[in-house]
């Protein structure tokens, strides 16, 4: 304890100390804020144009190139959304990892989150930071932050329309207009969405508006104010065992008829963010709110309606300590929620009696702070931490005396290495901590009274790697190891009934997250992913040294563009040679399984066609489980991949 606030002391008073020393001096000459080249870690940036081509309706259509990412799709919208090993055991929305729009934090104040309210193509680009190269955005868990940067009317002037469409009855739609002046500018979208889906009652349809708008108060303060609202409609079709996933893959299972099972998502989201250019670095600071509806039938109907909102600041200076380049980066974020949370009994997908009443009152306060020095050229040393403070309460409204509040308090410090021994070639490493924190859905677990005992997650990283770019070679490739304490593991305690979550005692997460492209002379290149993942307890007095399960050893994607700007050809591989284990006690795996894809691209004029064909082999395999203490036959858990099925569409700009 007593060396974590050393070095809080140290990064919050190095400036000062250096002035006092007498002779060095700080001189600030400002900054523009940090991109995913500058961490000493893995991180990359993922353009829209680079999944333009596809029907991109999920984060897993725009990031399956993405080194590090496991993103495998369940249906719709619904993805398994994990960075070396983030929450793989949560067989429902999302865990252990921070999502932002335009660097505004959109996971809920619990930490808990969901992205079906993000839609791929209103972004002009993903920034993915993986693991402690997350604090920069005030990250603290094990898998990062995954940042979407939105399009403006700057970065996309004029009249951009789209229409999508192709099998099992999908249309989307989108249309948008951007422009600028001077002074500001504005964009306005509007998307809309429906499938019958590749699986029995597994509709979708949605709608969506969204938009921002900047003004330049001052010539070096510009604030831009955002908003979105969104109607999403989702049919659940559920997991199946893993025969029906493997033989019938349309299949639905009689339950999910019976009650109905469906997400449905109404929700509005503000939000601002005020620039400010100082002659010594960028101030940034503003606020948002997000009020969301929640109408799920599943083994119950649980009907949420919630309220999140919070504030952030960050200041980023640029200066010397004497004649070493110093950068330092402090800031905050402070999040509130209040869920107003009721369950029924499931009336064929109507409310029946009421049987849960509660108010989930949640405060998350992440205070983050980096200091960046360059002793020689080219070497950059990094050293920062996170400090969270973080309130959990529930007001039972039906048993007052299942009423319950925690308090939790975390550091995560975080050192670095970025060297670049030659121009366009990097070398890193980094030690970190994270530290998670349960969220609701982790504490309150019916039918026990109060909280569930359930601790915070905490880890030590370690990684290496490097990226870069020579001659017609790109690279990024990253080799890590996690070493965590209180893992949080779910596994379903019945089909039809959320899971229940503890904690692990001693888990390690290791692996390989790597890209290489490919530059084939004018007319090719070759994009590759592999994702190494070796996630086992160690010496549980359960479980042994097992393997945990959901996410297999090994995943490789590559696709080759055929062709030249204007006209292109790119067919696709995924390959995964050995399935992951379904259960804690390893007793069923699943198969391996190869797909195969096609894409083409055409442009005429201002028009650009595309085509998406998905699966062409027909090939039946398992894409995602939800974890079980002991699989067997009988067991749904299984998710099938998508089926074969050819989508197109055409884009026109103005």
């Amino acid at each position: 304890m007593k060396n974590r606030y050393l070095l809080c002391c140290a990064i919050a008073c190095a400036p000062a100390a250096a002035h006092a020393q007498s002779t060095p001096e700080i001189v600030v000459t400002g900054k523009a804020g940090a991109d995913t080249a500058a961490r000493p870690g893995g991180a990359d940036s993922v353009p829209a144009t680079d999944y333009d081509d596809s029907l991109a309706v999920s984060l897993r259509d725009a990031l399956a190139h993405s080194p590090g990412i496991y993103a495998q799709p369940r249906f719709g919208q619904e993805v398994r959304l994990s960075i070396r090993g983030s929450g793989i055991s949560r067989g429902f929305h999302m865990r252990g990892l921070t999502l932002l729009t335009d660097g505004i934090p959109i996971n809920q104040a619990d930490d808990n989150g969901d992205f079906q309210e993000l839609d791929p193509q209103a972004y002009e680009r993903i920034d993915v930071y993986r693991g402690g190269n997350a604090l920069r955005f005030g990250g603290s868990t094990l898998g990062g932050a995954i940042n979407a940067v939105s399009a403006t009317g700057r970065s996309a002037p004029g009249l951009d329309l789209r229409l999508d469409g192709g099998g099992f009855g999908t249309v989307r739609g989108r249309v948008a207009m951007g422009f600028a002046d001077a002074t500001g500018d504005a964009l306005i979208s509007l998307s809309v969405d429906r499938s019958d889906g590749d699986r029995q009652h597994s509709r979708r349809s949605s709608v969506r508006l969204g938009g921002n708008a900047g003004v330049r108060i001052a010539p070096n303060i510009e604030t831009r104010f955002y908003a979105s609202v969104n109607h999403i409609r989702q049919d659940l079709p559920g997991s199946l065992t893993l025969s029906q996933a493997l033989a019938t893959p349309e299949l639905s299972l009689p339950a999910n008829f019976a009650l109905d099972q469906e997400r449905d998502i109404d929700s509005i989201r503000l939000q601002s963010q005020t620039t400010v250019t100082l002659g010594g670095g960028t101030l940034r600071f503003g606020g948002y709110f997000n009020a969301k509806q929640l109408f799920h039938p599943i083994f119950q109907v649980i009907d949420q309606k919630s309220n999140d909102r919070g504030v952030f600041a960050s200041l980023d200076l640029d200066g010397r300590l004497g004649s070493v380049p110093v950068s330092l980066t402090l800031g905050t974020q402070a999040r509130f929620g209040i869920v107003r949370a009721r369950q029924y009994v499931n009336l064929s997908g109507e409310r029946g009696a009421l049987t849960a009443d509660s108010r989930q009152r949640a405060r998350t306060i992440n205070t983050y702070a980096e200091l960046r020095m360059t002793p020689l050229p080219g070497l950059t040393l990094t050293g920062g931490g996170i400090y969270t403070n973080g309130q959990r309460a529930v007001t039972n409204r039906l048993v007052p005396g299942n009423s319950a509040g925690i308090a939790y308090d975390q550091f995560a410090p975080k050192f670095g290495l970025l060297w670049e021994p030659v121009k366009g070639v990097q070398l890193y490493a980094n030690a970190n901590r994270s530290a998670e924190l349960p969220g609701f859905g982790e504490l309150v677990q019916a039918p026990l009274a109060g909280f569930v005992p359930v601790a915070p997650q905490t880890a030590w990283t370690y990684e290496i790697g490097s990226r870069g770019e020579i001659g017609p070679v790109r690279w990024d490739v990253s080799v890590y190891r996690a070493d965590l304490r209180g893992e949080m593991l779910q596994f379903a305690v019945s089909p039809n009934v959320p899971a229940a979550t503890f904690n692990a005692g001693a888990t390690r997460h290791q692996g390989v997250e790597a890209g290489l492209d490919l530059r084939l002379g004018r007319f090719g290149q070759l994009r590759q992913t592999w994702l190494y993942s070796d996630f086992a307890f160690r010496r549980d007095s359960q479980y042994g040294d097992n393997r945990l399960p959901v996410v297999p050893r090994n995943l490789y994607r590559a696709e080759l563009v055929l062709g030249r700007e204007g006209l292109s050809l790119t067919p696709r591989f995924e390959w995964v040679p050995q399935g992951a284990w379904a259960d804690y006690r390893n007793t069923l795996r699943v198969p391996g399984y190869a797909l195969f894809g096609l894409r083409a691209e055409a442009r005429i004029g201002r028009a650009t066609l595309f085509v998406d064909a998905r699966n062409l082999t027909g090939k039946r395999a398992v894409g995602d489980i939800s974890a079980a203490v002991q699989a067997t036959p009988a067991t749904v858990a299984f998710y099938p991949v998508e089926r074969r099925a050819v989508y197109a569409g055409v884009r026109m700009g103005f």
